[in-house]
């Protein structure tokens, strides 16, 4: 199920939202086109739970830099289908957040979301030297966000693969249905090299969500919620 628009009307422009997908492409379109070794820059920039866990030892032994890719690697991705499900969830909720908490709380919002959901996976798997990158991290605290304040929001959903049809479906269910398949593929995956197998970070997504719904309360909106109407 893909989201493709959703049925609350934004009442500001989403400079930040905008922002963050156009940097989120530009990083990628380096990386497909431009970097010469992309193993090495994963593992430079990327988020390696062993490499951060380590560092807490024997931080002589490492650049400062490892301590900051828990920010770097919300621009990293692993492949066109990588980024452009996560743009979309982002495009679909992102906007909605920004609008409700202002363009400066969602922006901190967000890489404080996306720092949480790296502390998740670090946190379940320290010993995995798998590169972890994406936004998804990040994106789930937005959703948690957005179930918060727009529950009844409509969500227009691309069923696919086998049929290519539009269903509407009430933003709770969605996101509900959506926790809980992150939630349990990440309980099935515990004893594993947690994510490695399916190229899925599961608790970073888990500790994202918990981060957005309960951080929403710190950032939470000064002004009334956004009109819901037809999903776009």
């Amino acid at each position: 199920m893909i989201p493709i628009g959703d049925s609350v009307r934004a009442r500001t422009f989403p400079y930040v939202n905008i922002a963050l997908i156009i940097a989120c492409f530009l990083v990628f379109f380096y990386e497909v086109g431009f970097a010469s070794n992309i193993s090495k820059l994963f593992f430079d920039w990327a988020v390696v739970p062993a490499k951060l866990t380590d560092y807490l030892d024997n931080p002589g032994d490492y650049s400062l830099r490892v301590l900051f890719t828990p920010m770097t690697a919300m621009f990293l991705h692993g492949g066109w289908f990588h980024i452009g499900g996560n743009m979309i969830f982002l495009w679909v909720f992102g906007d909605n957040v920004e609008d409700a908490l202002g363009h400066v709380r969602y922006l901190v919002f967000y890489f404080v979301c996306g720092i949480a959901a790296a502390a998740a996976q670090v946190w379940v798997d320290p010993d995995s030297a798998v590169p972890m990158v994406g936004a998804s991290g990040a994106i789930a605290g937005v959703l948690g966000a957005y179930l918060v304040l727009y529950p009844r929001a409509t969500i227009a959903t691309l069923i696919m693969p086998f049929v290519f049809w539009t269903a509407y479906v009430p933003a709770f269910l969605l996101i509900g249905f959506w926790f809980f398949i992150q939630v349990f593929n990440g309980v099935a995956s515990i004893g594993y090299a947690v994510g490695a197998s399916e190229g899925v970070a599961w608790w970073a997504h888990v500790g994202g969500f918990a981060a957005g719904f309960l951080l929403l309360w710190l950032f939470r909106p000064r002004r009334p919620s956004a009109t819901i109407g037809q999903p776009r």
